[in-house]
């Protein structure tokens, strides 16, 4: 009886519905106290649509974020950086 180190790896089953995955160009965030809620949005003027809603908690959240962080840099170290528009936030869609 040997001590395994390092995380126990579930199997992950993934229907072929979503394994075809979705399109977002855009991302709305909200959150209450317990959770985090992010819709991501196809947005082609002059109408958005939500194409799928995540709910998570907020330490689920940190995890991810921190995930995406460390792909996002080994991206950038693979291919160069990614450089933002000046004022990326331009064309962005208004939501009201």
């Amino acid at each position: 009886m040997g001590d395994q180190k390092g995380p126990k790896r579930l199997p992950v089953k993934i229907s072929d519905e979503v394994l075809k995955g979705v399109y977002a160009n855009s991302l709305m965030v909200m959150h209450a106290r317990g959770e985090f809620v992010l819709d991501f949005l196809s947005v082609f003027p002059p109408q958005a649509s939500v194409n799928a809603r995540v709910i998570v908690k907020p330490d689920s959240l940190k995890r991810m974020l921190r995930a995406v962080k460390e792909n996002l840099d080994k991206y950038e170290s693979r291919f160069g950086e990614i450089v933002l528009p000046e004022g990326d936030s331009e064309g962005e869609p208004e939501f009201s």
